[in-house]
């Protein structure tokens, strides 16, 4: 058998396990130590990164970014950063502050007005030069931003969120302790890691999967939604290792072999409204898995779907028929809010179904989907 060819990007090295942000600050020093540091809204949770950093010699400069980025926040950031003299950029966080360092390290250096860099909304400019040097550490499982090479940022006056994309934008260094993510509030928990098990799940069934990407995520789809459901219940250890890994994979994957239809919804979604990300997918995965099952015609890309709804019947102890009720039915049971519920209007449903039609996410479903079976998805999860 022929195997077919691939190049697989990824963050430069990645540290994961347990106890691995211990290594952190020795890590980081090499890379410079005018560390631009981003965190989340409350800046004492990265005190204890800022102090070993200051303990080994490191000047510190904080950015806050208290809620998913926007084009304003990053232009706030690129110019906290160059004022500082900043060298590296250390982003400590869930997916919004990952995508957010991620942006400032890459625009440090650029020299046009920073629109012009985004996909959709801009010009398409290439970044002219290298990022700073970036370093994430995340503390919710379910993006995988640590190690992809883009960063999704909103832009207000077109009620859009788009990418900033580029092979320079990897980490040089990811480290994902599970550790850093313990007793997360049960919310967050639920949202990030419907994503993360999303992010398995699309790139599985994507036009491009390979061999590599299949590795990361076949394991991961059932035993990611089985560690959710058990934390859903309890905090426990071993379950927030494995949405951790199920997390990454699903970074790694997805910056491989591209998304779906769920993500290619949920990106002019987040710009319309202001529902979480993780949400979103959470509540659009059982009803695209369906469109993408009803409309699929190539027999291998209908063999993979099947065996995706045989891995969700498996983690709910159900067929494989009834997987997708399954996993609506404990999601909404598990306090997920239906897209109605996050204030997502019919409006907001049509202008998406429209938006959708052009993504990048759209471009490696398994199967082109109309923009009647776009809304027939939203209304669904509505």
């Amino acid at each position: 058998m022929t195997l077919q060819s691939l190049v697989f990007q990824t963050a430069g090295e990645i540290l994961f396990g347990r106890g691995k942000a211990s290594e952190a600050a020795r890590r980081i020093l090499p890379f410079g130590r005018k560390v631009f540091l981003v965190h989340g809204r409350t800046p004492a949770r990265a005190d204890w990164m800022a102090a070993e950093l200051e303990a080994l010699g490191a000047e510190i400069s904080g950015f806050a970014v208290p809620g998913e980025p926007d084009l304003p926040l990053i232009e706030m950031g690129i110019a906290a950063a160059r004022a500082s003299g900043s060298d590296v950029v250390v982003a400590i966080g869930g997916g919004s502050v990952i995508d957010a360092g991620k942006a400032i390290a890459a625009l440090v250096r650029a020299s046009g007005p920073i629109i012009d860099y985004l996909e959709v909304v801009g010009t398409g400019r290439v970044l002219e030069d290298d990022p700073l040097p970036f370093i994430a550490l995340p503390t919710t499982a379910g993006t995988g931003a640590e190690v992809t090479k883009n960063a999704v940022i909103g832009v207000p006056e077109h009620r859009r969120k788009v990418s900033l994309r580029d092979p320079r934008m990897l980490a040089r260094l990811a480290i994902v302790d599970p550790a850093l993510t313990d007793n997360s509030p049960r919310r967050v928990t639920l949202e990030s890691g419907l994503d993360a098990v999303t992010q398995v799940i699309e790139p599985y069934i994507s036009s491009r999967a390979n061999r590599l990407t299949d590795a990361l995520c076949r394991d991961a789809i059932q035993s990611g939604l089985s560690a959710l459901r058990i934390l859903m219940l309890r905090e426990e250890e071993a379950a927030r290792d494995q949405i951790a890994w199920t997390s990454l994979c699903g970074g790694l994957a997805l910056a491989n072999s591209g998304l779906g239809v769920v993500h290619g919804l949920a990106g002019p979604l987040g710009g319309l409204s202001e529902a979480p990300h993780g949400a979103i997918c959470g509540a659009l995965l059982p009803y695209a898995l369906a469109a993408n099952r009803d409309a699929v015609t190539e027999p291998e890309k209908a063999r993979r779907i099947e065996e995706v709804l045989g891995f969700i019947g498996q983690a709910f102890e159900t067929t494989s028929g009834k997987a997708l009720s399954a996993l609506a039915n404990w999601s909404r049971a598990s306090g997920l809010m239906t897209l109605g519920g996050m204030g997502i209007t019919a409006q907001d449903r049509q202008a998406a179904a429209e938006a959708a039609l052009a993504s990048s996410s759209m471009k490696a479903n398994p199967v082109p989907l109309d923009q009647a079976t776009l809304l027939a998805i939203l209304e669904a999860a509505s």
